[in-house]
């Protein structure tokens, strides 16, 4: 018995003094072991924020995060109902190591700094219903992850720059209105016309235009930039119209110049090339042009129950769409939206495809100047058809897959920013 003692206690030596039997790494899975998908988001951004690193593991078991173990971390994780696991040094290790594998189409990509985030939603000024079913706030909010809420006003002072990450939804920068009354109320319109007087502007599209432009010069001064819903679509439709009216004169009193598609500059836009506007008047139809490729009289509010597919990308080679691409299912349920997909043919070759159905792309990838963007059509990943006025209840979808490429976008800017190789 006693040389049985014995070995037992050189075993606990070796143990400690080397590490093998001590927990050293928390790894947060976020395969189909996770109790919480969305929520893990959190996790992570939080762990940034108190000045801790992540590791991102790339396609090793949908995209799991690595974090030296630490007391808080875990309490946080049991808090919010996120599912992790504690391993050795040499656990870890060994993942990182199969991980680093050049026949493996996995990698690990160190996540540095929070990013500051800011979302640009017409909440900040009036009521706007619509807004609060924005996916990307509901997301933020379910994932305990902190922003702030800048409008027109504050982009045109210059406090753009205060942020990393900005965010755009439903926002129509044509100066329409949403070109659909039920989406904005009166008081919402009478807002926007006053910060536009207030700002020095004749029209509101003139104001929307020029906050278009400094957000796009925002994006190419290397911050980053996420849109979507119409908020992509009539971001480029803006661009591409300077000094062109394209607003009816139900919206601002006088009629729209005759020869506005033969004059819109594509030279301009972000993602987007080639379209035609839909220049009918009044509030009876949702779209603004064939961008949408559900245009038409309902726009793309009649989008039907099909699914679109995640491209399969290099971790090692192509590190940023790997990472805006992270999932644990690579076929995603559609969803309806004002702008529920892009037209094929109006997507620029610059942009690089993420995501698509047989007949539009869902999710696009690109860079301007020194920044990057990512537009994702739709309005709610988990929303129903006729009931966009009530927001999503995430309790009930914690594992969706089309929620968690919107926190992919999230987390993007606290990483390594490497060019794609391909």
């Amino acid at each position: 018995m006693g040389s049985v003692n014995v070995r037992i206690v050189l075993l606990l030596v070796v143990c400690l003094g080397v590490g093998v039997c001590r927990a050293a790494s928390i790894l947060i899975p976020m395969d189909e072991k996770q109790a919480n998908h969305l929520k893990a988001y959190g996790i992570a951004y939080k762990t940034l924020k108190d000045g801790m690193e992540v590791e991102w593991l790339l396609n090793y078991r949908g995209g799991s995060f690595l974090i030296k173990q630490n007391a808080a971390v875990e309490t946080e994780c049991r808090v919010r109902g996120v599912s992790f696991e504690t391993l050795s040094d040499s656990r870890a290790g060994s993942i990182l190591q199969q991980i680093s594998n050049p026949d493996v189409n996995m990698d690990a990509v160190k996540l540095l700094k929070a990013a500051k985030i800011a979302v640009y939603s017409p909440v900040k000024v009036s009521p706007s219903e619509f807004e609060n079913t924005d996916a990307v706030l509901v997301a933020l909010n379910y994932a305990e992850i902190p922003y702030e809420v800048v409008y027109d006003e504050e982009i045109l002072k210059g406090e753009l720059m205060k942020y990393d990450w900005l965010h755009l939804h439903h926002e129509d920068f044509t100066g329409q209105f949403g070109r659909n009354m039920q989406r904005m109320s009166s008081e919402d319109i009478r807002v926007q016309e006053d910060i536009a007087r207030r700002m020095g502007y004749k029209k509101v599209s003139h104001m929307k235009l020029a906050v278009a432009k400094t957000i796009k010069d925002f994006c190419a001064s290397g911050h980053y930039l996420f849109a979507m819903c119409s908020g992509a679509e009539t971001f480029d439709i803006a661009l591409a119209a300077e000094g062109i009216d394209i607003v009816d004169s139900q919206y601002d009193g006088d009629g729209i110049d005759g020869d506005a598609q033969l004059k819109l500059d594509f030279n301009k836009t972000v993602a987007f090339y080639n379209f035609t506007l839909d220049l009918s008047g009044g509030y009876r139809g949702m779209s603004f042009s064939d961008i949408n490729a559900s245009s038409g009289r309902f726009g793309g509010y009649d989008q039907s129950g099909t699914f679109f597919t995640l491209f399969d990308f290099s971790a090692k080679w192509d590190v940023i769409p790997a990472m805006l691409t992270q999932n644990h299912e690579s076929v995603i349920k559609e969803f309806h939206g004002q702008t529920s997909s892009f037209k094929k043919n109006t997507v620029k070759p610059s942009a690089l495809v993420m995501g698509e159905s047989v007949n539009s792309h869902r999710y696009i990838y690109g860079e301007i100047g020194i920044g990057q963007f990512a537009f994702y059509g739709g309005h709610d990943p988990e929303g129903q058809r006729g009931n966009w006025r009530m927001p999503t209840d995430l309790n009930l979808h914690p594992h969706s897959p089309g929620y968690r490429l919107i926190l992919n976008n999230v987390l993007f800017p606290s990483a390594r920013k490497k060019k794609r190789k391909t």
